[in-house]
């Protein structure tokens, strides 16, 4: 298809002169250059991880509604939401999007689509003998947020991503949360219960399934037939294994620690743990938005260069956000959940400093070792986390409190982070001897041509 192939190209576009020599950029060409990378981040936070911004809004009501036991099964909904969301998009729509070409792209959603299209139907058949059996509470919130999630991820968001267009994305995504958010004021005052502030958002996620559906449709018409879906499963196994452990300690930990604590305990945590989450969605944009101009400059000297600015200008906003949260905890906390979470204040000051080693990760595992194929740093880091993070369960099922999960989630964030810290200096360090030899290499047979 000729449109398909502008499409793909049009992010290329300008990028040589005639002569094919790169332009060497003007100090107006650098100010732009700079603006689009922040329009970019702008636009990824506002759409992919829109909920976050959506879920500020809708705290003061679902807290007022549910009391802080209803706030934990929501908790344990949303957290297993996460979980369903990697579950069906594998953990690989940046790689995905990452190499994603005019060639390849529809054979790349012929195969994606059979995948998870097979894991969504067993997650819609759980649900289903979920509600035919009646199962206990924790159970049925467990999979309605699995099959949430894996709904949320069934779109083609990762096709427009790997083409730049990011603000054809955030508009499709934000139109899914304001409906949410709509859905929610409408119904949830008539029926407050948890199920159906997760079937809300089942409702809403149609919409932006459906459009970003249809653009690819437009774009590149129909996938093509799955064909070698072993390999795009090769690529997923790693990746998906060590995101799930990450999840565990992160997003995922509700779910995790619900068979250790109490929903009312469960609720305290999630009273802090989602203003938090809030934030770090936002840093974790950074690395979304520059994944494309990483991609394009991972040949090139410069690419580990801009990946450590990047990388140091994004712990140093999340330090200050810290900071901010943990003195401004004691009056966020009542003023938008109400006294009964309190006490949520103190896990909100702990939690608070997670977001340095939280921007550090998400910033490696979504913008520098995508692009240079590093599946097995990330299993390592997710193996490390999830290593700490049995502990912290152990420890909470012999005394059932919550500061058991607030500092093993503490824990497995510093401990994941060190990790990614030695790997890029192991990469770096490999890539630099690499190049020294394939120097001495040339410069050696250069000379030898001249003695010849």
């Amino acid at each position: 298809m000729a449109e398909a192939q502008d499409v793909i190209d049009r992010p290329q576009e300008n990028r040589t002169n005639p002569a094919g020599r790169h332009r060497r950029p003007g100090k107006l060409g650098t100010l732009l250059s700079k603006f689009a990378v922040v329009r970019d981040i702008a636009f990824v936070s506002f759409g992919k991880y829109g909920q976050y911004l959506i879920t500020i809004v809708t705290l003061p009501l679902t807290a007022r509604l549910l009391g802080a036991e209803g706030v934990g099964l929501l908790a344990i909904g949303m957290s297993a939401y996460f979980i369903g969301s990697l579950l069906v998009d594998l953990g690989i729509t940046t790689f995905l999007a990452a190499m994603m070409n005019a060639q390849n792209v529809n054979q790349l959603r012929g195969n994606y689509l059979a995948v998870r299209g097979t894991i969504l139907t067993t997650m819609a058949v759980a649900l289903g003998i979920s509600v035919a059996f009646d199962a206990h509470m924790h159970v049925h919130m467990i999979v309605l947020g699995l099959f949430a999630g894996g709904l949320s991820s069934s779109g083609e968001d990762w096709v427009l991503l790997g083409q730049g267009r990011f603000g054809i994305d955030v508009i499709y995504q934000s139109i899914g949360r304001i409906a949410y958010l709509g859905l929610l004021i409408v119904l949830l005052p008539r029926f407050p219960n948890a199920s159906v502030a997760m079937s809300c958002l089942i409702i809403s996620a149609l919409i932006p399934v459906g459009l970003t559906w249809r653009r690819t449709l437009t774009d590149f018409g129909l996938p093509s037939r799955p064909k070698d879906i072993r390999a795009m499963l090769r690529l997923a196994g790693p990746v998906l294994s060590s995101r799930l452990l990450i999840t565990s300690y992160g997003q995922g930990a509700a779910t995790i620690y619900s068979g250790a604590l109490s929903a009312a305990s469960l609720g305290l945590y999630s009273a802090s743990d989602r203003l938090i989450r809030a934030l770090q969605s936002l840093l974790d944009a950074i690395g979304f938005g520059l994944l494309p101009r990483l991609a394009r400059d991972q040949d090139e000297s410069r690419f580990w260069r801009r990946s450590v600015e990047a990388l140091c200008a994004c712990v140093i906003v999340a330090f200050v956000a810290a900071l901010v949260l943990w003195v401004i905890a004691p009056y966020i906390i009542p003023l938008i959940f109400g006294h009964e979470f309190d006490a949520a204040a103190s896990i909100m000051r702990v939690q608070a400093f997670i977001l340095p080693f939280t921007a550090l990760t998400s910033f490696v595992t979504t913008a520098i070792l995508p692009v240079r194929q590093d599946t097995k740093g990330v299993l390592i880091g997710a193996i490390i986390g999830f290593a700490f993070s049995i502990v912290a369960i152990c420890v909470a099922l012999m005394n059932r409190s919550v500061w058991s999960l607030v500092w093993g989630t503490f824990t497995c964030e510093v401990a994941v982070a060190a990790w990614y810290l030695l790997r890029l200096r192991i990469l770096y360090s490999r890539e630099l001897t690499r190049r020294k030899w394939a120097d001495y290499v040339t410069g050696y047979l250069n000379l030898q041509g001249e003695h010849r």
